[in-house]
């Protein structure tokens, strides 16, 4: 396949990027190789799939950048094969998106050809049309923190289960995030209110 198109939004972002901007520039030039569409969503260079019969285009890959590292993110990552064992699960409560990360320029380069064949196999799954299955929000681990107050509050509980299972799940992600119980309880604490008002955390 040919590169494709730069998007301006894009070069934008990597222009104000003061952190991994070698490392999203590789990226970026990796990913573009495989055809894929480039947009900013979430104001992140994200890479989406056109689809057939006119439905939206799919998201397949995402570059993002954290403290501590940056990465490409497959958002039905779960469903590679993985053969180099490099997907990473964020958190546990991560269904379908997996990371590759990387701390500099040299990784990037260095495992160029594996990082293009997880990119193509990316775009082969949603070719077939394969979903991954989620669990039900049951099935979530909510977190002790979180859990404490549902249990001393019934008004909050009868508020969080009125709630869609989307925004109980992104609730529910939210709060596990953190490594540190003190974050998580502060983040519970943030959000009582808005759980109370029968809003989604983005709402």
């Amino acid at each position: 396949m040919t590169k494709n198109k730069m998007n301006p939004k894009v070069d934008a972002f990597l222009d104000k990027a003061t952190k991994w901007q070698k490392e999203f520039e590789k990226l970026r030039t990796i990913v573009l190789d495989s055809g894929l569409t480039e947009e900013l969503k979430w104001g992140q260079p994200c890479y989406t799939f056109p689809s057939s019969a006119g439905r939206q285009e799919s998201n397949i890959v995402l570059i993002h950048g954290f403290k501590e590292y940056c990465a490409l993110l497959f958002f039905k990552g779960v469903l590679l094969k993985d053969p180099n064992g490099i997907l990473i699960q964020q958190t546990k409560n991560v269904q379908a998106a997996r990371q590759i990360r990387f701390t500099n320029v040299r990784e990037i380069v260095k495992m160029k050809r594996i990082l293009k064949t997880y990119v193509h196999e990316a775009i082969e799954v949603e070719k077939a049309g394969l979903k991954v299955k989620m669990k039900k929000t049951s099935e979530f681990i909510i977190p002790d923190e979180f859990q404490n107050k549902l249990d001393k509050k019934p008004a909050l509980k009868t508020a969080f289960e009125a709630l869609t299972l989307g925004r109980q799940r992104a609730y529910i992600f939210y709060f596990s995030q953190p490594k540190q119980s003190k974050t998580r309880e502060s983040r519970v604490e943030k959000c009582m209110q808005q759980i109370l008002n029968g809003k989604g955390l983005d709402d």
